[in-house]
């Protein structure tokens, strides 16, 4: 018998022995002592589909590199990244990415692609296990953490071979340090790498942008440098996106998250994520996929053209054709996260269901089919809940793995839950 003052308590003794875990996010239950099954052919249909729409992204690169600035503008990208956006760094476009997908039927459609800062890692490959494990059950990730360090090692050492330098590289891990989700979900990353690395805060970090010549007679080579005047080889951003990195200023006005990217395009210093995997975060790289489709672009092969009908949702940059239509759609960011600005329309453009927070009302929007995400009861410290489900799936290296879900409202944002997945059989 279910009993909810039990259920609280066998919740706080399972997450309060895991170190270092958000299980409660802005004083509320995050992470719920539940489960959903899958079923084995639903965990392949989310990995084909994943599979599939990395691909399509990762070609879709090529062009986006391709097009003149005035173009990537209208697809929301920041005038100061331009330069940036067109060189490819490592064969993977994107070291970590993860698919926000939708089940539709027989199949799963694709409501977002994070390319760029995609988190919900450690709950992914990580809680998930500890929780198949408690319940005795079998998580559809199992294992798979193995190929998360081992692509991030991989990613180390290439990004450190452009530079061209010998010896040991200095690995830096970043994030907000005030931020206990973002911190720990690099710290997370930083463990599994098994490489000697620091953990050092943004706001430690500092840029020198031209060499200085020291009293001494020594020099200060340009570069981006920790808090203790140590140069850093490959720094790693997981969770600090390349959109807030070009608004960094210095307190004189300096643009220094601008001089930095100049010093990777230089080669002076390496970034993780790539800068490449910024081209591919726009929402509105979504709606340059399906305009090309729906005008039979031959960009796309027949094949491809397939895949695209079955696990893209039609998106624009305008209203036009849900208002023609009637259809309910979605409208958000072209950089958003978290749910965070997007709002719900009915088909004659009402606002409908609308995120409190509407941090990035000001960047390029984006019009998506609205799509209902499936319902479930979940078990929470306050007894039975019906929520939405949002299906997830990381690219690591361009291959699928890590299958997830988020549960929440019509809109899933940051107060939604993280729910274990475990597998049926």
């Amino acid at each position: 018998m279910y009993s909810v003052e039990r259920h609280r308590q066998r919740r706080d003794r399972f997450y309060g022995a895991i170190p270092d875990f958000w299980a409660d996010l802005y004083g509320a239950e995050y992470a719920l002592f539940d489960y959903v099954m899958l079923t084995e052919k639903e965990a392949e249909q989310i990995r084909t589909a994943t599979n599939r729409i990395g691909y399509l992204f990762r070609k879709t690169a090529g062009l986006l590199r391709r097009l003149p600035d005035e173009t990537l503008r209208l697809l929301g990208f920041h005038p100061d990244t331009l330069p940036f956006l067109r060189i490819p760094a490592l064969p993977a476009e994107t070291v970590i990415a993860r698919a926000d997908l939708v089940h539709v039927g027989e199949t799963f459609k694709l409501i977002e692609l994070n390319a760029d800062t995609p988190t919900f890692i450690r709950e992914t490959f990580d809680i998930n296990e500890r929780v198949a494990s408690f319940f005795h059950l079998r998580s559809p990730n199992k294992g798979e953490v193995h190929d998360v360090a081992e692509a991030i090692l991989h990613a180390i050492w290439q990004s450190y071979r452009l530079l061209r330098r010998d010896g040991e590289p200095y690995v830096v891990f970043t994030s907000h340090e005030d931020h206990m989700e973002d911190r720990e979900t690099v710290r997370y990353l930083q463990r599994i790498s098994g490489i000697e690395a620091a953990y050092v805060p943004l706001h430690e970090l500092y840029v020198v942008a031209e060499d200085v010549r020291l009293r001494g007679g020594g020099m200060l080579r340009r570069g981006l440098y920790d808090g203790e005047g140590r140069r850093i080889d490959v720094l790693y951003r997981q969770t600090y996106p390349l959109e807030h990195l070009v608004e960094d200023r210095s307190p004189d006005g300096t643009k220094v998250g601008v001089q930095l990217l100049g010093l990777w395009k230089e080669r002076e210093v390496a970034l993780i994520n790539p800068p490449s995997a910024f081209l591919l975060q726009s929402k509105a790289v979504q709606a340059l996929i399906w305009g090309l489709y729906e005008e039979g672009n031959p960009f796309f092969t027949e094949e491809e053209r397939q895949w695209i009908s079955e696990h893209f949702l039609p998106t624009y940059l305008d209203e036009e054709y849900f208002l023609d239509q009637q259809l309910m759609y979605v409208q958000k960011p072209a950089f958003g996260r978290e749910g965070d600005t997007v709002v719900i329309k009915s088909g004659k453009g009402e606002p409908m269901v609308a995120d409190i927070q509407q941090t990035y009302k000001d960047e390029t929007p984006v019009y998506q089919q609205y799509m209902p995400l499936p319902e479930t009861v979940v078990k929470t410290i306050n007894g039975y809940e019906t929520v939405r489900l949002l299906h997830t799936c990381f690219l690591i290296n361009g291959k699928a793995m890590g299958i997830g879900l988020r549960a929440g409202g019509m809109i899933t944002n940051n107060l939604s839950y993280y729910l274990p997945v475990m597998m049926k059989g």
